[in-house]
């Protein structure tokens, strides 16, 4: 199949003189007369490589540089430029552009410009696909699962982390919101810059609004000295509002501006300082039940929310709780220069129906208690908290517990599991006593993860 090359230029001559040349190439090309069109064509067309000029009615080179990023992040974009505005042009490529070539175009400069940017796609596609691959087994960076809603997790974070694009992440407490933001920042072109989290949460209100904007000397009582703020701190990176919903709505709107134009103002002060920050928002609550609350301002919700990602509760996917852990056990080994193995059955039972209101935060918890505790080189039952044990035990032990509101499907699982540890991991024994075929019970497990 012919690589696809998208063409965008506003002079009806230049534009149809570079489709005949890179059509008689070999390419497949089409073309646009303006960044609108080039924009609009691009989503269906799905060019390898992008040609556009700088100058162009409805949306310029550098807006249609933004999009394409966002909405195509394998494309490689090449810049076609006047004299005048070569500046512009290097501004482009600052932002993510491939080169840039001066009108007239010179036409074998051009194709040699085409076939390295078709060799530096084709090196992120097997990079993308390969880091999939590693995904699908184990996990993304510090994430870790394969279950289908952490796959998706990481196909967002692929598709965000190129662009500049504000992303929102939800998810309860310990479900690793911040691993999720710090990803974002190791697979963007901000990587090299800094990463800096802010608690919104566990700063009070009185000094959340210094600690983000900055301020001047003698700005309020206090003040002795001038001080950047979080903003100025992360310019050419990336700044993480962990728990945006928990500022006060009239500090949230003081953001929609520096999220608008990228201005930022110290207290007492007289200038606007342009920074250049990547914005990554989290928060515990649902987004949207906040904002009907009143608690996150519905504008800024909306000028967060370009790219969403949701983690799920750790009790939605227990089919990763092994791989996590294995991943917690290597930590700490590490750590603690442990050389335990794993955990046995008994303990791995235990750890699958525990409800997890901690989320992996507390199963993190868990194994560094365990692997500290163990004298052996395999974790047992014996070696977790304490409530863990009991719960392993429970006060009958051919008792299932289940708790109001608790899907079907999940109290099936529980059933299986438990069974399965009473029988001590007999699988032709448990599968007798659930009334199901051995066939049936494997089925499950292989659902589970187990």
């Amino acid at each position: 199949m012919s690589h696809r090359i998208l063409i965008a230029d506003d002079e009806d001559a230049s534009r149809k003189g570079l489709k005949a040349l890179l059509a008689k190439a070999g390419y497949e090309v089409q073309e646009a007369a303006d960044g609108q069109e080039a924009l609009e064509k691009a989503s269906a067309f799905r060019p390898t490589v992008v040609v556009t000029d700088l100058v162009m009615p409805r949306l310029d080179g550098l807006e249609l540089l933004t999009a394409l990023h966002r909405e195509l992040p394998f494309a490689t974009v090449i810049i076609l430029t006047g004299h005048g505005t070569v500046e512009t042009a290097v501004t482009a490529m600052k932002q993510g552009a491939y080169d840039y070539l001066t009108k007239p175009v010179d036409i074998p400069r051009l194709k040699i410009l085409i076939e390295k940017a078709l060799e530096k796609g084709e090196t992120l596609r097997e990079v993308s696909l390969l880091r999939r691959r590693v995904q699908e087994v184990w996990g993304s960076g510090n994430l870790v699962g394969k279950s289908r809603s952490m796959q998706e997790v990481y196909r967002l974070i692929d598709l965000a982390a190129p662009t500049t694009a504000p992303v929102l992440i939800s998810g309860e407490s310990g479900t690793g919101k911040e691993l999720v933001a710090r990803r974002l920042h190791e697979l963007s072109p901000r990587s090299k810059g800094p990463f800096v989290a802010v608690n919104c949460s566990a700063i009070p209100e009185t000094l959340l609004e210094s600690e983000i904007f900055g301020h001047e000397k003698g700005a309020f009582t206090g003040a002795l000295e001038r001080r950047a703020g979080c903003f100025e701190l992360t310019h050419g990176g990336t700044l993480l509002l962990d728990e945006i919903a928990e500022m006060n709505p009239s500090t949230q709107a003081k953001f929609l501006r520096i999220l608008q134009d990228g201005t930022v103002r110290r207290l007492g002060g007289k200038t606007e300082l342009t920074v250049d920050v990547r914005v990554v928002a989290s928060t515990n609550k649902d987004p949207l039940k906040a904002m009907k609350d009143g608690t996150f301002r519905e504008d800024l919700y909306y000028r967060l929310n370009v790219v969403s990602i949701h983690l799920p509760p750790l009790r939605e996917r227990r089919e990763d709780v092994p791989l996590l852990i294995q991943a917690f056990i290597e930590e700490f080994n590490g750590k603690y220069q442990r050389q335990i193995r794993s955990v046995d059955e008994a303990a791995q039972q235990i750890l699958l129906a525990h409800p997890w209101p901690g989320n992996v935060r507390e199963l993190r918890n868990v194994i560094e208690r365990a692997v500290i505790t163990c004298e052996t080189d395999l974790i047992a039952a014996r070696h977790l908290p304490p409530g863990f044990a009991a719960e392993g035990r429970g006060e009958d032990a051919s008792a299932v517990t289940l708790p109001l509101g608790i899907t079907v499907d999940e109290a099936e699982k529980r059933l299986i599991l438990k069974t399965l540890a009473s029988v001590g991991n007999n699988k032709a024994r448990a599968a007798e006593t659930l009334g199901i075929s051995l066939k049936t019970l494997h089925n499950k497990l292989r659902r589970y993860g187990v």
